[in-house]
């Protein structure tokens, strides 16, 4: 205990030496100074924005909301200082209850005016407050009594694995949801997208949790999804023996091409590689295409490719044929 009263009576010591008579005085003349300029900067008049709840109630138990329940006003209010501080600290704005019954018309639409809204904040003012500007204009709600239809989702934006893997399937979960609007919109709508993604440089599956992009007036039940972005490493492959088939080809005739098999060229992945089959691509030539510009040689054309391959290429491009009576 001797020690921590020694310290103690050697700082105190210390700071009575160094924080003199003036120095005090002058600390409380600064403060009083403070003082009067902040009372004389709050007795101005200033302008400032605040944000004021609107909220929809006594909705019956048979209407769904195809809109959100609550809005926010943007209200810009004009006073001394000293009331626009006080709303800052207090409750004195406080939300706004608009009666479903009172603004809801047969068309699945509300509308509450901007002269409302401003009557409904004046009355929580003080009556030296002014309103310079409400926005929005007006509040729009929107509903229906259940009308709805499923709908697929779809994934927008940019997703981009690394240069030597690519997006080979694409899983949604849920894959459709459940849209509640008017007759109308409902015709309209025959898919939903979520919002816009932006992911790059990924390699393993990538899964990305996201809202769905609201439309007006549109409710979307879930209003959001899981997404699932399976990648696969890209390889180039070869299949071998396809054989060259004709189309178009009168009956009683035949084409026989020399040779009778064609090589397809193509890039694609590593697994979605594992399950193709020859019977998977159709390689063809066209009668009626050698008929119209007959020569020593006819193209070939690959009619059928399975989904998940790219840079697709035949080898031979042209081949000899014959055509035959059956």
């Amino acid at each position: 205990m001797d020690i921590l009263q020694r310290a103690y009576i050697t700082v105190r010591n210390f700071l009575l030496r160094i924080i003199n008579k003036e120095f005090l005085i002058f600390l409380f003349f600064f403060a009083l100074s403070g003082v009067f300029w902040l009372q004389l900067t709050l007795n101005d008049t200033y302008e400032r924005e605040y944000l004021v709840p609107v909220r929809l109630t006594n909705i019956p138990k048979n209407v769904v909301l195809t809109s959100e329940e609550e809005d926010t006003l943007k209200v810009t209010l004009k006073d001394k200082g000293f009331q626009l501080l006080s709303y800052m600290f207090s409750n004195d704005i406080h939300t706004i209850n608009v009666n479903f019954k009172q603004y809801a018309r047969n068309n699945g639409r509300g509308t509450v005016a901007q002269a409302e809204l401003q009557k409904a904040v004046y009355q929580q003012l003080s009556p030296s407050t002014k309103i310079v500007a409400v926005k929005p204009e007006r509040v729009d709600f929107y509903y229906n009594y259940g009308l709805h239809k499923r709908v697929p989702v779809k994934w927008t934006g940019h997703v981009q694995p690394e240069v030597t893997n690519f997006i080979s399937h694409v899983g949604y979960y849920p894959d459709s949801v459940d849209v509640y609007a008017t007759e109308d919109k409902l015709d309209s709508i025959d898919v939903v997208t979520t919002e816009a993604l932006n992911i790059t440089n990924f390699r393993d599956t990538l899964t990305v949790n996201t809202l769905l992009s609201k439309i007006k007036g549109v409710k979307t039940v879930p209003d959001k999804v899981t997404v699932k972005f399976y990648t696969d490493v890209l390889t180039e492959e070869n299949m071998e023996g396809i054989p060259i088939q004709g189309v178009n080809v009168p009956e009683g005739k035949v084409i026989r091409t020399f040779p009778a098999k064609a090589v397809v060229h193509f890039v694609t992945g590593v697994n979605r590689y594992k399950k193709l089959r020859k019977s998977d691509f159709s390689v063809v030539v066209d009668y009626n295409e050698i008929v119209k510009n007959p020569s020593e040689k006819c193209s070939l054309h690959l009619r059928v490719q399975p989904h998940g391959i790219s840079r697709v290429t035949v080898t031979p491009q042209t081949v000899d044929y014959l055509i035959e009576e059956e």
